[in-house]
């Protein structure tokens, strides 16, 4: 009887189930094909057959990062202040970072050398720019901001990256310096846009 064939959806979920957790125990530097084969219980020419090579299950997990974060900030409740809305979205953000730094490295940092998203690939982010332009979009039109809303999202999330980074390097403080500072350069930074 032929052996079943396992290069199949399921064996793809196990194989990304697999690259999350080598991640989140061992970091980026842990990340081996080898690895992943062991953690989705496949052999490494099935891994192979459907991922391709290592940067395709870096590929893999940067989408599924872009999927997950694009989810959070659309389930976001809707607030009737636009500028409340556009620092729930900046929290939320930061919120995403902080818990899930790794990812975020794949992400935002690209710290893997056989991997470099190509144009097609950076459409990845598309839902999350847009959720960002459209908040603020919100605030603008309100009179609350002022500016392009465009640049004005990009500004925001630059922001919120950078801020989220740092807290997840302890480089912010203790816990109440870190809301400080946070609250600090958003207020400033939301300020300065009026």
């Amino acid at each position: 009887m032929p052996r079943v064939k396992q290069r199949t959806e399921d064996l793809r979920e196990r194989g990304l189930a697999g690259a999350l957790a080598v991640l989140a125990e061992d970091g980026v530097a842990g990340l081996t094909t080898r690895a992943v084969a062991g953690r989705a219980n496949a052999s490494l020419p099935a891994i192979y057959e459907v991922f391709g090579d290592k940067a395709g299950i870096v590929r893999e997990v940067f989408f599924h990062g872009f999927h997950l974060l694009a989810d959070e900030l659309a389930a976001l409740p809707e607030t009737p202040d636009p500028l409340d809305a556009v620092r729930e979205l900046a929290d939320a953000f930061r919120r995403f970072i902080v818990s899930n730094p790794v990812l975020a490295e794949i992400m935002f940092a690209r710290p893997f050398a056989d991997f470099d998203p190509t144009a097609e690939e950076t459409k990845a982010g598309v839902r999350v720019r847009k959720i960002f332009t459209r908040r603020v979009r919100d605030a603008v039109d309100g009179g609350l901001l002022s500016g392009d809303p465009v640049d004005i999202a990009l500004v925001l999330f630059v922001y919120a990256e950078g801020m989220a980074k740092a807290e997840s390097a302890h480089r912010l403080g203790t816990r109440h310096s870190i809301e400080r500072r946070w609250r600090l350069g958003l207020n400033a930074l939301l300020d300065g846009l009026r």
